[in-house]
């Protein structure tokens, strides 16, 4: 691993400027936070994915829950990244709302993401009478 450890003001400010760009849909912020070859985690599924994978992921995002906000955050830095818990809240395009927990820690270099790993429930991104298995 090459490059410098980021401060933890600026991993904080990092963290707000990241999940701002993904409330308001800036997929470019989004892109700009990270570096050139990120790791992504979620546990939902167990799998690393690469960058090109998580815009995807926020694609559906944009165009399923074009309202959504996180609330409650609270942010923490530690040497090398910081931890975000918060409540995310999305209104689906058909009117109903969404709202769960989650947590992300993340692994900055040179003041941008080198790794995040995701954890949350995704029991309420399934359609109303879908199994949980």
């Amino acid at each position: 691993m090459t490059g410098s450890v980021t401060t933890p003001s600026a991993d904080v400010a990092l963290a707000r400027k990241f999940f701002d760009a993904i409330e308001t849909g800036d997929i470019q912020a989004v892109v700009d936070c990270y570096v050139d070859d990120p790791v992504i985690w979620h546990n939902t599924d167990g799998k690393e994915m690469a960058l090109a994978d998580q815009l995807a992921a926020l694609g559906f995002l944009d165009t399923q829950y074009p309202e959504r906000r996180f609330r409650n955050r609270r942010v923490s830095a530690f040497e090398g990244g910081f931890v975000q818990q918060h409540i995310f809240w999305g209104r689906h395009l058909d009117g109903h709302d969404i709202e769960f927990p989650a947590c992300v820690v993340c692994r900055t270099r040179d003041g941008r993401i080198e790794r995040l790993d995701e954890y949350l429930d995704s029991a309420p991104f399934r359609a109303p009478g879908e199994s949980q298995n």
